[in-house]
């Protein structure tokens, strides 16, 4: 088989294998970078004698995969790095862009045919459970308990033995933290409450739609909060800073939850990814990178939104 009669055959599996790689490394974009180069491998290597095309792509992906993740250093949300901040505390120093867990479009890693059993599956906190787990047990996991691979298939996947990834599963299951369950569908209500009262600063308002054990963070910062309260204090004290008065959200899609991106003054300012259990928002996290705007597909200004929708 020929590249050119490879080529169509490699693009239905893109989405699946992003998101394969996506809870692999925790980053969209390395992930999108890992399938590329199992595209440049597979048109390189690939026979039909190896055995089907699926599982020899989820073969190169791994070790792709498990190359980019020989690095000491994991991915991980600030509440994974640090105690909760105390409010009026500084912000202190971002960190690097690799020790962040980022977010990633739905359309990207999610099918819409299985969206609503796999969107649990590459929410933030369970992404970043993940990367607690040593990346062989990793792509175990995720081969077994996501993407419902037998343990036959996977032990041939990784060249080991079906007792081996039992044994492995069995280690990787006893070692992932705990997340929450969110909501498999948000009430638009909910969120049409929740960009009004962003847009007018509305402090009660948005105090009102939060979950009493609220988070929020702000990465590259470690800083963040826990807590209805604590949070309320944050943004009574900001509420004289004039620089996010007017802001303004766009709707979108990141890890199986409603995000938005935030515009200041016009231009593009912030991702914020919201999680909600039981009708409430229990967590906000906020990317300060406006890099990520065209990976979701997101004008660099609000003037552009409204040129666009208009």
């Amino acid at each position: 088989m020929t590249a050119q009669d490879l080529g169509p055959l490699l693009e239905p599996h893109r989405v699946e294998l992003t998101g394969y790689c996506y809870r692999m490394l925790g980053s969209g974009f390395e992930a999108e970078d890992a399938v590329q180069e199992t595209f440049v491998r597979a048109w390189r290597t690939y026979d039909s004698a190896k055995g089907p095309l699926r599982a020899w792509l989820f073969h190169l992906a791994t070790n792709i995969c498990l190359d980019m993740l020989r690095g000491p250093q994991r991915r991980a949300r600030a509440m994974d790095l640090t105690p909760a901040a105390v409010p009026g505390a500084d912000l202190g120093a971002p960190l690097p862009g690799d020790r962040w867990v980022w977010p990633v479009p739905d359309v990207r890693v999610l099918d819409p045919a299985d969206v609503a059993v796999t969107r649990e599956t590459v929410r933030l906190a369970f992404v970043a459970a993940l990367q607690h787990l040593p990346p062989r047990q990793r792509a175990v996991l995720i081969l077994r308990d996501v993407l419902k691979w037998s343990a036959a298939e996977t032990a041939v996947l990784l060249g080991t033995s079906v007792a081996s990834v039992n044994s492995a599963l069995q280690r990787a299951r006893a070692a992932l933290p705990a997340t929450r369950e969110t909501d498999s569908e948000v009430d638009e209500g909910l969120l049409d409450r929740y960009v009004s009262a962003f847009e007018r600063y509305d402090v009660a308002a948005l105090v009102s739609l939060l979950h009493e054990d609220a988070t929020s963070s702000m990465p590259p910062f470690t800083w963040w909060l826990r807590g209805r309260e604590d949070i309320r204090t944050v943004l009574v004290a900001a509420a004289g800073d004039a620089y996010c008065a007017g802001s303004r959200l766009v709707r979108t899609r990141a890890n199986g939850c409603p995000a938005f991106g935030q515009y200041v003054k016009g231009e593009a300012f912030a991702l914020v990814v919201l999680e909600v259990e039981s009708g409430v928002i229990t967590g906000e996290t906020t990317y300060l990178d406006p890099g990520l705007f065209p990976f979701f597909g997101l004008p660099m200004s609000f003037g552009d939104v409204l040129r666009t929708d208009g």
